[in-house]
């Protein structure tokens, strides 16, 4: 408590004003800035990841049933009339995706055709990444497609009104060498009838089509590629439905179907966190300057201090605790104005992004407590390093006569 007192008195005493107190009160400036630039940096790290999440929700369900091996399965082998009796499910759809060779007046591409039943959109939300045109696939006997932007561009679709597209599968079976077009199952002017935006990547993939057009493509009337299930509890109905389901089938989380993509989101963001923290450690070096400053400045209060009684530990103490208030400062200082400008960001939108480059016109960005929590340890194990090793280093063990 009494070493507390004259930390907070050499820091914050009116009576001497020194260029000691003005190092000080800039090595509050120098931890402040890196701590508000990690909150931001990870704030908005977060917010992109949610983004992205949010853009493949669209297209990935929250759990999948898929086959172990090849890319199609029977329907049959799974109990339907079970799984909308099954606690935690709400609801399920069954796909088939085929690739296809797309074209139209002189254009192709090559995409995964995603054939898709009448329940598709209660499981996932296609009808809200729809931004042109309408994103009913079927009418009645009539199948017609959506396509995203990046795939209508590429196939030089100026306008939805009148657009129609070939489409040509390969047939599985014999190949002939001598009637080429005898390999193919092929549909003529498919109507398109809408477009969606999400990711770059998802646009220029996948075309949805009606369920019945995929199997005729594919020569498959009951083969699916997967039944889509909605579950606001992903684990729990993944042990309650895989003890029962078929050895050839297997469950599948979002998290799973991309493994890879997540895991380098998680390893960007520690990249950046510990490149900030570098940046932190080397911007806290100015607390030990004015530390050093500040220990030789006192000398003759630290030989009154020990003509007093004190022991080293106890002014060391002094000095440690002095380091600790100007690195505590600094990192409440950065911590309130990044969480401020992430706030104004979220609400606001004070820096926006070029509307047709992105799914949002501003950065997102998304506050954790447990990266405030992180952010927070990591300040005050800095700040308690390099104190301590500078305060040891600068005041010895001084032999009383």
């Amino acid at each position: 408590m009494l070493a507390s007192l004259f930390a907070r008195r050499y820091l914050f005493s009116a009576k001497s004003r020194s260029v000691i107190n003005l190092i000080a009160a800039l090595s509050v400036v120098a931890v402040a800035i890196p701590v508000a630039a990690m909150v931001i940096l990870l704030s908005v790290t977060n917010g992109f990841e949610g983004l992205i999440h949010d853009s493949y929700s669209v297209f990935d369900a929250p759990l999948q049933i898929r086959p172990r091996t090849g890319q199609l399965f029977a329907l049959s082998k799974v109990d339907t009339a079970s799984l909308n009796r099954l606690e935690g499910v709400d609801g399920w759809s069954a796909i088939l995706e085929e690739k296809v060779l797309v074209e139209a007046d002189g254009h192709q591409a090559t995409l995964t055709l995603r054939g898709v039943d009448d329940h598709y959109p209660a499981i996932l939300p296609i009808d809200k990444a729809v931004t042109v045109g309408e994103s009913q696939y079927r009418l009645g006997e009539l199948d017609r497609l959506l396509m995203g932007h990046a795939t209508a561009y590429e196939l030089g679709f100026r306008q939805l009104l009148g657009a129609t597209v070939n489409l040509y599968a390969v047939r599985r079976g014999s190949f002939s060498t001598l009637v080429p077009f005898a390999n193919y199952t092929t549909r003529q002017r498919i109507p398109v009838v809408g477009l969606f935006a999400v990711d770059y990547t998802a646009e220029r993939e996948y075309i949805i089509a009606p369920l019945r057009l995929a199997r005729e493509l594919a020569e498959r009337p009951d083969g699916v590629s997967a039944i889509l299930l909605q579950t606001a509890h992903p684990e729990r109905v993944k042990k309650l439905l895989a003890p029962h389901l078929d050895e050839e089938l297997e469950l599948i989380d979002r998290e799973e179907l991309r493994a890879s993509f997540y895991r380098l989101v998680k390893l960007e963001k520690w990249g950046i966190f510990f490149i900030a923290l570098l940046v932190l450690i080397i911007a806290s070096f100015s607390v030990v300057g004015a530390l050093s400053m500040l220990i030789l400045e006192k000398r003759d209060d630290r030989d009154t201090l020990r003509a007093l009684g004190a022991t080293e530990p106890f002014i060391r103490s002094i000095f440690r605790r002095e380091g600790y208030l100007i690195c505590a400062l600094g990192g409440g200082i950065g911590l309130v104005i990044g969480i401020a400008l992430c706030l104004l960001q979220q609400h606001i939108g004070m820096i926006r992004m070029p509307v047709d480059t992105f799914l949002t016109d501003r950065y997102p960005v998304a506050l954790q407590v447990g990266d405030l929590l992180l952010i927070g340890v990591a300040t005050l194990l800095v700040s308690y390093a390099l104190c301590s090793l500078t305060v040891h280093t600068m005041i010895k063990d001084e032999k009383r006569p």
